[in-house]
């Protein structure tokens, strides 16, 4: 993964909601594609290379979906990508004189366009947060 999850470094991380998390680990990338198969499940892999604008995607319809982000200094492997380029990836559209955004803000702009697609669906209201 590239970082530790064990307790120090989570809450040095400040990741106080990590006990809501349902974590799965795989021993490789290959072992989490051949049990989520990108075919069959509603996966993206995130990349500068991508085809389609992350915000292209109607993902109003989909229960659950899967992105897929590389490490910030190498991105996803050559062959997965190559395999999926035309019809599974997508892409932050950045100034063409930028390398990218940094890995943290690439999953959030990503994942709250997912939420907002699906109205925020179970996301607490402002109004009922300052009540």
């Amino acid at each position: 993964m590239g970082f530790k999850i064990d307790e120090k470094s989570i809450k040095r991380a400040g990741l106080d909601y990590w006990d809501k998390l349902d974590i799965e680990e795989h021993n490789s990338l290959e072992r989490f594609l051949e049990k989520y198969k990108p075919e069959e499940n509603n996966m993206f892999f995130a990349t500068t290379k991508g085809k389609t604008k992350y915000t292209d995607i109607d993902y109003s319809k989909m229960n659950e979906v899967f992105v897929l982000y590389g490490k910030e200094t190498k991105g996803l492997p050559e062959w997965l990508l190559e395999k999926y380029l035309n019809d599974k990836t997508i892409r932050i559209p950045m100034l063409p004189t930028l390398r990218s955004l940094n890995l943290s803000n690439s999953v959030a702009i990503i994942t709250y366009e997912i939420l907002r697609q699906h109205n925020f669906e179970n996301l607490q209201e402002i109004s009922t947060y300052f009540k």
